[in-house]
């Protein structure tokens, strides 16, 4: 991998320099308490907080429009190494590194299921100049890779519902439901339970350290809601956050379970409108060209059919974010909800790890973020042609 000085522009000092973000203990009408030791912090609406930091007006590079670029089919995950150099896991494919410049790529990784291979490369955690772990949902392990070698690989427990949320401060792998663990059909609860979990890749030991509202309960013999709220988990400084979609509240949750801090807000509830299913039939025909195999005139039969269950809802309350993800610095990235995943051309709401709110970061039409670190965004932006481009904005002062 080539390398090239680190951006002289760090998140964490853009949040502190820019001095616009807004302190919750300044409003007077942010009510923060502590309650057996977790801060709880509730805004009385959603704040207009201007956010310190945008997306610069034009890419760093793009990598997939070149002649010799990686042709990618659709980017499940992606990192950022020191030296501004990323990687990125194509969905049920390879792994990719692309230079600092975006010039070249490096396939570490290929399709298969021998030592160094991937089926499935679902999640991607930088632990070094040049090294990488990689998580295979459907081959349940975790490969580290040291610039295109294989240094370790540690098994996961074989359950397909379990998956790799993040890496302790000491460590330890935080695990999280990728998916239900059973039918969430006809269900007892109104919401099935996910868990937040601990393993020892030495052991093998899992440790359940706490429960959270995973997905809500469907009747059978009713259609699957295609508009439908969800919890989910990241980490972010070390910590489980969990949130659910349909709810204005944030948790976090030291590695053992422990609730540390809760934020709360206040918005109107949004709607589903014609604008956002615009977003919708847009990506459904790209995934439709990927995966149906059928004529144009057939795929666009199946996408009328399709948004015309969406249409049905127009006016009907959807869930308040997309999913969630946090950058280096420990900042809590919410996407606008879009009717699709993922969420292209949503602006985020940047939450601190103390709870601030930070503001909302607009992005490009197309654009999905993938990670956020060094004063740099990895993305992908698809292009005209539904082709996916990989590309890296700088983070500005604003």
């Amino acid at each position: 991998m080539r390398t090239r000085p680190p951006s002289p522009l760090i998140l964490s000092t853009a949040l502190l320099a820019c001095g616009e973000a807004t302190d919750p203990t300044s409003d007077p009408q942010v009510q923060i308490t502590d309650s057996a030791g977790v801060q709880i912090i509730e805004y009385p609406g959603v704040p207009e907080t201007a956010p310190p930091f945008a997306l610069a007006e034009d890419p760093i590079y793009r990598h997939g429009a070149n002649p010799g670029d990686y042709i990618f089919q659709f980017a499940e995950a992606g990192r950022l190494f020191p030296d501004g150099s990323a990687v990125v896991a194509d969905w049920y494919s390879e792994v990719v590194v692309l230079s600092p410049d975006g010039t070249t790529h490096e396939v570490i990784a290929r399709v298969g299921e021998g030592p160094g291979e991937v089926v499935n490369p679902y999640a991607l955690f930088v632990m070094g100049r040049d090294s990488v772990l990689v998580a295979d949902s459907r081959q349940s392990r975790l490969t580290l890779f040291v610039g295109d070698s294989v240094a370790r690989i540690v098994g996961l427990p074989r359950a397909a519902h379990f998956g790799l949320a993040g890496i302790g401060s000491s460590g330890e792998l935080m695990m999280m439901d990728r998916y239900p663990y059973r039918s969430w059909f006809d269900i007892e609860e109104e919401w099935l339970a996910g868990h937040m979990s601990l393993f020892d890749t030495e052991t093998g030991a899992l440790d359940t350290v706490a429960a959270y509202d995973h997905y809500p309960r469907e009747r059978r013999g009713v259609m699957n809601p295609i508009i439908r709220p969800v919890g989910e988990v990241t980490v972010a400084a070390g910590q489980f956050v969990h949130t659910r979609s349909d709810r204005p509240e944030i948790t976090w949750r030291l590695p053992d379970g422990t609730v540390t801090q809760i934020v709360r807000w206040r918005p109107e509830p949004p709607l589903l409108t014609e604008a956002l299913l615009e977003h919708g039939e847009s990506y459904n025909r790209m995934i439709g060209r990927m995966n149906y195999g059928v004529s144009e005139t057939r795929l666009e039969e199946i996408i009328e059919e399709d948004m015309s269950r969406y249409r049905d809802m127009i006016g009907q309350p959807v869930p308040l974010f997309g999913s969630p993800f946090a950058d280096a610095a420990g900042n809590l990235w919410l996407p606008s909800y879009r009717p699709a995943y993922p969420e292209e051309g949503s602006p985020y709401t940047v939450i601190s790890p103390d709870g601030e709110w930070l503001g909302q970061v607009e992005t490009p039409p197309r654009f999905r973020i993938l990670d956020v670190t060094g004063g740099l965004v990895l993305g992908v932006l698809r292009d005209e042609m539904d082709v996916e481009n990989v590309v890296v904005y700088e983070v500005v002062a604003s």
